[in-house]
């Protein structure tokens, strides 16, 4: 899951190493993070492909049966419509933070600050 700009600041890696420290003693954080970019429609391949191979472990951790994003629904106890919330979330703070700002919304930074404020870090 890809974190900063490249270019930043802070450097190219800064954001990964952020991201890393985000995950540390969390590792269930990653899965609500890529939850929510699923939902906004940014979830990228690579952690696609990451939460899918990581089911039997979670269905194992959890005593939950599924897809990855239905065992996160079950955890979390996500209401059903939760997805569409967020995408509507999404793209109304997506519109107003583009025309504040002149530049475009970062969905990655979207999520994280999304799952902080709403689920304390899960």
């Amino acid at each position: 899951m890809r974190c900063a700009r490249a270019g930043s600041a802070k450097g190219p890696d800064a954001g990964e190493n952020a991201l890393s420290d985000r995950y540390t003693d969390k590792p269930f954080l990653r899965f609500v993070d890529a939850y929510v970019l699923r939902a906004i429609g940014h979830l990228d391949e690579a952690t696609d492909t990451y939460c899918k191979a990581m089911v039997p472990n979670l269905e194992k951790s959890f005593g939950i049966k599924g897809t990855w994003p239905e065992i996160v629904e079950k955890q979390m106890k996500f209401p059903p419509d939760l997805s569409a919330q967020i995408r509507r979330i999404w793209e109304e703070g997506k519109a107003r933070f583009e025309a504040g700002n002149g530049e475009a919304a970062d969905p990655v930074q979207f999520a994280m600050i999304f799952v902080d404020r709403n689920f304390g870090r899960a």
